[in-house]
């Protein structure tokens, strides 16, 4: 298994992948700490973060069924592309709550933007074992999360102090251009094929209708209880997790008085604390076989819940920092280790569908899970309502040891061909 390092020096498609994405994600939390600061600052009220959330959620879901099936049927990289000229456009379009401080454009603006993620974010997971040998699919796995997560907490740590220092506009600016970058990251990929489009499993025959495709996706995670099983995980931690996403900005700004840069402390431990897991998840998968992989997750699901109930309840910030780290270092070996499952069994020309449905299924949960919490605000205290969305996600581990112990997670077979290399680079021995 190659190092961090070498495969960014010499697997050419994905140096250019991990730039485009690592500009993109910084500028996307420099906009997420805006929004949510700004829609605190319009009302004073929790219940307008928490609707904010859920119009950034909402439009993903519809989003995601038709964005599977659009991944599976056209050439990934060109879908990409028009998802970040469109995210672009919107993010500058942000610049006008500046003048108009309206709620309903707040909403409008971070619906439209998160409405067009899920072309980017699954196509990005389904050309990964198209630019990746078996080799360095683990590492590129690993390294894909674990800069999403080291963005979020620089991103939101620089978005926190910016915001606070600079204002709204130059977080949405930033974030147009990141944008703009990422697209012209996304056009320099290369194939020997020239193209990447999906591989499909079948011969050419009539074109099914959309809703057809999507159904054979469900069909395949239906009939293989394992991609069923990682689908499912993603609704358990999002019982608890949409409920976070709220309680984060009333942690940072309310209940611990720090202001804008408090929630993007609160955020950049998170995220910090993702990065470790994914690097822990890194080192011990060359060690984990199956049936050790199915127990890691069991213990890891158990205490992040543990750890995120009791960061709710800690007198002061640095306290709740500490066992926030704790808890997304455990989300951040689970989230690798069911990722790098997923792209070792899932063949190509369903893999669209099926991601996109894994992030459906825990986008929609995250969007109950936030109104319950926005809800639960007019009534309860943060503290309240961050211990039982703990404990919420911690009773996953209760539902997977079963099946496991049931023996109603098997390993599906394994669908891999090894890709052709374009534009790979020599690395020299020091």
């Amino acid at each position: 298994m190659p190092g961090l390092p070498l495969i960014l020096r010499r697997n050419r498609n994905y140096r250019h992948l991990w730039f485009g994405q690592a500009v993109s994600e910084v500028g996307d939390h420099f906009n997420s700490i805006a929004v949510l600061s700004l829609a605190l600052h319009l009302t004073g009220s929790g219940f307008t973060v928490g609707a904010v959330m859920i119009a950034r959620v909402l439009p993903a879901i519809f989003a995601g069924p038709v964005a599977g099936v659009v991944l599976d049927r056209m050439d990934r990289r060109k879908v990409m592309i028009a998802s970040d000229l469109i995210r672009a456009a919107v993010a500058a379009l942000h610049i006008l709550l500046l003048t108009y401080r309206e709620t309903w454009l707040l909403y409008t603006l971070s619906g439209l933007l998160m409405f067009a993620s899920p072309f980017f974010n699954s196509g990005r997971a389904s050309i990964l074992p198209r630019i990746a040998s078996r080799e360095e699919l683990s590492t590129a796995n690993a390294l894909t999360q674990t800069t999403s997560w080291l963005t979020l907490s620089v991103g939101t740590m620089l978005g926190g102090i910016s915001t606070s220092g600079f204002g709204y506009e130059l977080a949405f600016v930033a974030n147009s251009l990141s944008f703009l970058f990422s697209a012209a990251a996304i056009w320099s990929l290369r194939t020997p094929e020239g193209h990447f489009r999906p591989t499909r499993t079948s011969a050419p025959r009539i074109r099914r209708s959309n809703y057809a495709e999507f159904r054979e996706g469900l069909r395949y995670m239906g009939a293989r209880p394992l991609i069923l099983g990682i689908g499912l995980l993603g609704i358990g931690w999002a019982t608890g997790g949409g409920a976070a996403q709220v309680l984060f900005t009333l942690f940072g700004q309310n209940v611990y008085q720090r202001g804008p840069a408090g929630t993007g402390m609160i955020w950049s431990f998170a995220g910090l604390g993702l990065v470790i897991g994914g690097f822990l998840a890194h080192r011990m998968e060359t060690h984990l076989h199956f049936r050790r992989y199915k127990r890691a997750v069991t213990f890891a699901f158990f205490f992040h819940g543990l750890c995120y109930s009791l960061f709710s309840i800690m007198p002061n910030i640095w306290a709740a920092i500490f066992f926030i780290t704790l808890s997304r270092l455990c989300m951040g070996m689970n989230s690798v280790m069911n990722k790098t499952m997923l792209l070792l069994h899932v063949p190509d020309g369903l893999r669209g569908r099926v991601y996109t449905t894994v992030e459906t299924m825990s986008n929609a949960t995250m969007m109950l899970s936030m109104g319950a919490a926005a809800v639960a605000c007019t009534i309860y205290s943060p503290r309240q309502i961050g211990f039982v969305a703990g404990l919420l996600s911690a009773s996953t581990a209760v539902f997977w040891a079963w099946a496991d112990a049931a023996g109603k997670l098997p390993e599906p077979e394994r669908d891999w061909k090894e890709p052709e290399r374009a534009f790979e680079e020599p690395v020299t021995p020091a």
